[in-house]
């Protein structure tokens, strides 16, 4: 049967919506935090991707986040996807999230309110009665402000059945639009979520007029799982995160859930907007911008994906790719003809490989720069892949507006010398050096990082890993830096090691610096856990 809504007219019951949360949920992931430059970067993206609905924060958390879910608004002014801002269960937050998504073109307010008993005794301290009441006059407030109301019920997978169809039916009386319920703590089986929608649909009066949606969380890493089983039991938006990021073990993976569907056709009979040739170009991205790579074995983006190393896979590979591949390495972004560039490459070729690697138009100054950047790689290298090319343009497109720049580096080291690192920084435009020895070359230079900026921070984490094969390959660094409690990654990549590590290290120190100016009041954290 077609549902009416206002944000997409006529939906047939084979459409699917897909609602991304990376930006809001799976920004809550400890160390995930973006700057605003990201976020609008990452939307940019998710729009290209296809998706449905982009969740752009929690407007009343923090100036920077309502700055945040405004600037993506105002970047769809005239067109894009839905923005949608989470607010709880109370005017202020509904008419601060109202205020921030003004400029958007299609606009939703999204309004969150625990259901269950736990939740509503413990972290409410409200009765049942009383959720009902706040339900219904929440709802009705974001109507006036906007077409696109979505409620969702708290830890509603271990809510009492009779009262989360109670709830569900005063939300869609009072004007929602969309219905979710959220397997908040990754509770759940399959069964259950599938129960628990076929219970709503045969339960509650109206139900037929709204999307229902379902948010899983993978404590117990069947989110996808979980996911799937409500699309079977008459879901048609899904919440999901690129990688499957989020609070604790994370969310349902948008990668997956969407070759699933493209995959298994068979089974799952539905329609999307995901354009899964993006995928892996997304997926790259966000582990840029955060500083966290899938781990190789990941579904669908990690590097092992399509990788065979069983002789008997391998001969059937090669016999005839679908003996041991569903899908195709083309159908989600991963390309088998990566000799591309080299040193003879003009600007005009950089300049279509980086569409071809869906960058899109970058701007002249960050073109330049990543170009000169190209050259430098492509005078040591012997030959430029795409993975080069991506590591090297991240490094500088993506991180174009950081406050704390490398600009030098000079590191003295060898056997029975103790090594010394050199270097200068460049913090909001001012020049800054720094000098140092060490027990290596990377202690040397991250104390000189330490001396050119003076904080005080907690290593935690160094790792290094080869972007291609060869002894030229470009090493990626990824370094974990904490501080009072917080945790930031960040990332770098160069042919030398060790300008990767400083690389790896100053991104980090940028995102803790973003980190400081956006810290979120303990009272908001626990809303946002739907």
């Amino acid at each position: 049967m077609a549902i009416n809504h206002p944000s997409f007219g006529t939906l047939d019951d084979d459409r699917i919506i897909f609602f991304d949360t990376t930006l809001r949920d799976g920004e809550q992931s400890p160390g995930f935090s973006m700057n605003l430059e990201e976020k609008l970067r990452m939307a940019e993206e998710l729009a290209e991707l296809g998706v449905d609905v982009i969740e752009a924060g929690f407007a009343i958390a923090s100036p920077g986040d309502f700055e945040s879910v405004q600037s993506i608004a105002r970047k769809f002014a005239k067109d894009g996807p839905v923005i949608a801002s989470l607010g709880r269960a109370n005017p202020a937050d509904i008419l601060r999230s109202a205020e921030a998504l003004k400029p958007a073109a299609r606009k939703r307010i999204h309004i969150v309110l625990a259901t269950s008993e736990l939740h509503m005794r413990v972290k409410l301290r409200l009765t049942p009665e009383e959720v009902l009441d706040l339900t219904t006059s929440s709802v009705t407030l974001g109507r006036q402000h906007s077409d696109d109301v979505e409620w969702s019920a708290e830890d509603g997978s271990r809510s009492d059945p009779d009262f989360l169809c109670r709830c569900v039916e005063a939300a869609i009386k009072a004007g929602a639009t969309t219905i979710n319920i959220p397997d908040t703590v990754g509770y759940s089986m399959p069964e259950d979520m599938a129960r628990i929608f076929r219970d709503l649909r045969n339960r509650v009066p109206g139900i037929e007029k709204v999307v229902l949606s379902a948010h899983n969380h993978n404590d117990l890493g069947m989110a996808v799982a979980n996911t799937l089983a409500a699309i079977q039991a008459g879901v048609r938006q899904i919440e999901s995160t690129i990688n499957g990021i989020g609070e604790r073990a994370g969310n349902a993976s948008l990668e997956e859930v969407a070759m699933a569907l493209r995959t298994r056709r068979d089974a799952l009979p539905f329609r999307n907007n995901i354009q899964t040739p993006r995928i892996l170009r997304t997926s790259k991205l966000l582990a840029t911008i955060t500083g966290f790579d899938v781990q190789p074995n990941k579904a669908v983006v990690g590097r092992n994906a399509f990788a065979h190393e069983s002789g008997i896979h391998q001969d059937g590979v090669l016999k005839d790719a679908s003996t041991y591949e569903i899908m195709t390495p083309e159908s989600v972004g991963w390309t088998t003809n990566s000799l591309v560039l080299g040193k003879h490459s003009g600007r005009a070729a950089f300049r279509d490989k980086l569409k071809a690697l869906g960058y899109g138009e970058i701007g002249d100054n960050a073109l330049n720069d990543a170009f000169r950047r190209f050259k430098d790689i492509a005078d040591r290298k012997k030959v430029v892949y795409d993975e080069d090319v991506a590591a090297l343009v991240d490094d500088e497109v993506v991180r174009g507006n950081d406050r704390v720049k490398l600009v030098g580096l000079t590191v003295a080291t060898g056997l029975g010398v103790r090594p010394m690192a050199t270097l200068a920084l460049e913090v909001d435009g001012e020049r800054r050096d720094g000098m140092a020895t060490g027990d290596g070359a990377v202690d040397a230079t991250f104390i000189a990082i330490r001396q050119a900026f003076p904080h005080d921070v907690a290593l935690k984490l160094f790792a290094v890993q080869s972007v291609t094969g060869g002894t030229d390959a470009q090493a990626r660094v990824t370094v974990r830096l904490e501080e009072n409690g917080k945790l930031v990654d960040g990332q770098g990549s160069d042919t030398d090691t060790i300008v990767a590590a400083a690389r790896a290290y100053v991104h980090a120190l940028n995102k803790l610096l973003a980190k400081r100016e956006r810290t979120m009041p303990p009272e908001f954290q626990a809303a946002l856990t739907a």
